[in-house]
């Protein structure tokens, strides 16, 4: 017996239009900017989508029944729901994947999307992570 438990209907919709989303940033903008550029072009288009997200949000650890402020953040949260973790960097490591599954496992989200905008064609460096 599985344990696997498909993902709502509304976060599936809320990955199409990010993706598409990322290809509007891309074609427009290209490859080799700074991350930050991306991130705030990202919220542009989602904004204009009419989809809810936070850019930047503190992410706490819980440790030992103590709340530890670390300095993570969240790129964009869309909904409090789905993770965008955003790079503009040569290619992508497992860091980065390891970094959207910790920050989906500390949110208890179960969707995130990795997306590298440094790079010619974008749909080969968008990653769809579930938990």
């Amino acid at each position: 017996m599985s344990d696997f438990h498909p993902i709502p209907g509304k976060l599936d919709d809320y990955a199409r239009k990010i993706v598409n989303a990322a290809y509007q940033v891309h074609s427009t903008l290209g490859p080799g900017l700074l991350e930050s550029v991306y991130e705030t072009a990202m919220g542009v288009e989602l904004a204009q989508r009419s989809i809810p997200f936070q850019r930047q949000v503190a992410v706490p650890v819980e440790y030992k029944s103590e709340t530890i402020q670390a300095g993570l953040r969240v790129d964009i949260w869309v909904d409090r729901s789905v993770i965008i973790e955003l790079k503009a960097v040569e290619r992508l490591l497992a860091l980065h994947q390891a970094q959207l599954l910790t920050y989906m496992k500390l949110t208890g989200n179960r969707l995130g999307i990795l997306i590298n905008f440094n790079t010619p064609r974008i749909n080969e460096v968008i990653r769809r992570l579930v938990l």
